[in-house]
């Protein structure tokens, strides 16, 4: 499908839909839980489908409604009869990957074309120090991968490129036999691990660590039926947050709670770093667009926002360092790679480096551009499309299914000119 973009100046209120982390993270510990536990207000996108796909493939009993419910496993999961297809989802093929350590058999889990080339090898490492054991089945270090338990628990250490990898070790270990202990070599997004952990506390789950490079996990616990209701998401709001700050609208973003774990919640404060005016409420963030100024952000611990925030750079005044964030390369698609590419095809001044991207204000002009099948590359082009002269056309728009099946609507919604094209 085809996004076309035109000028347009944003204004209004908009709902922001649910946490995708935290509605995966639900589904993980309610497929692990005895019990029923209703999920409140997830998203419903591609990704936490896929997730509520691999629950029943575990023996999980799944109902989908306005709110979800999985009946659990009692800690206990099933060898799936058939291999796990996680499509798009990297968080449920490493956490399910943790599902799958925990069963008495073999389990074989792949995903759609992205999924095949992102990292599992360092994730199987770690789980066969504990007893497990798992295999890609090309040798490459991606999917589809087979995983093989019981593990039992032990010592352990993880290069963590990814969050995911502790977060899959930190769930499953409480209910391994033994206890576990984690050597953390490498970190990148604490906020995700953050998460997990509150997820885990608040099952009453006993663990300990040591900073954020050591953790003991006793073994033996139980996940309990819970009712949580899933807070907005900051990942998806970026976009709308950026979309106001560069068409100077005046938006105000419902469901959204300063309170919460989420790491992308700070980019609410990159962009009032950057000059646009931020309310935070009750309810919710009010942002207006002002003049915007060039600024330095690690993105380390916000690794998503790194489309959005490259696009918001184009039209600040100065010089936008982007930096820290290696790992956006083994996302969906390598983002510090794409994003530089599809930004200079509509007029941008920037730079790759390693880690991140050196972006120097100009207005962009609209053009075609490629969303390389990467919803959030999608929706961040869509984004500077609003503020660029001229018309904006992104293919592979489908993509945004994956994570955010309703930015289209919303963007009209608060006012702008977008319209999707063509079949699937």
């Amino acid at each position: 499908m085809k996004l076309v973009v035109e000028p347009s100046h944003l204004a209004g209120a908009v709902d922001i839909p649910a946490s995708k982390s935290h509605t995966i993270r639900a589904v993980v510990i309610a497929t692990l839980a005895s019990g029923t536990s209703k999920i409140g207000a997830p998203l419903d996108s591609s990704d936490t489908r896929s997730s509520l796909e691999a629950a029943r493939a575990f023996g999980a009993k799944t109902s989908q409604e306005k709110d979800w419910c999985v009946t659990g496993t009692g800690g206990n999961p099933s060898v799936p009869e058939d291999i796990i297809d996680v499509g798009n989802s990297g968080t449920t093929l490493r956490l399910a990957t943790g599902i799958a350590a925990l069963c008495e058999g073999y389990t074989v889990l792949t995903g759609d074309e992205q999924i095949r080339r992102r990292p599992v090898q360092p994730l199987l490492d770690a789980y066969r120090s504990l007893g497990a054991d798992g295999f890609t089945t090309r040798g490459n270090n991606c999917a589809p991968i087979v995983v093989r338990g019981k593990m039992r628990g032990g010592r352990t250490e993880i290069k963590a490129v990814t969050s995911q990898f502790l977060s899959s070790l930190l769930i499953s270990s409480p209910l391994a036999e033994k206890d576990t202990e984690i050597r953390v070599l490498q970190l990148n997004e604490i906020p995700y691990v953050q998460m997990t952990l509150s997820w885990l506390e608040s099952q009453g789950i006993v663990y300990e660590r040591r900073g954020w490079d050591y953790f003991s996990v006793r073994g033996g616990q139980r996940y309990l039926a819970f009712a949580r209701r899933i807070p907005a998401d900051f990942s998806s709001a970026t976009f709308f947050l950026c979309a106001a700050a560069i068409t100077h609208g005046d938006l105000i973003l419902h469901g959204l709670d300063m309170n919460d774990v989420q790491g992308d919640k700070s980019v609410v404060g990159m962009i009032e770093e950057m000059g646009a005016q931020v309310e935070i409420l009750p309810q919710g963030v009010r942002i207006v667009g002002d003049k915007l100024e060039g600024r330095e952000f690690d993105l380390n611990s916000t690794p998503d926002a790194l489309p959005a925030l490259a696009v918001t750079a184009c039209f600040a005044s100065g010089e936008t360092r982007l930096r820290n964030v290696p790992q956006a390369r083994i996302k969906e698609t390598d983002r510090i790679a794409v994003m530089a590419s599809e930004l200079k095809k509509m007029g941008a001044d920037i730079e790759e480096r390693d880690d991140g991207l050196v972006i120097r204000g100009r207005n962009l002009t609209g053009a075609k551009v490629c969303g390389h099948g990467d919803h959030r590359v999608v929706m961040a082009l869509a984004v500077a499309g609003l503020a660029a002269k001229g018309r904006t056309e992104i293919d592979t728009a489908e993509a945004m299914r994956i994570t955010f099946p309703n930015f289209v609507d919303l963007m009209v919604q608060c006012g702008a000119k977008m319209e999707l094209l063509g079949g699937d």
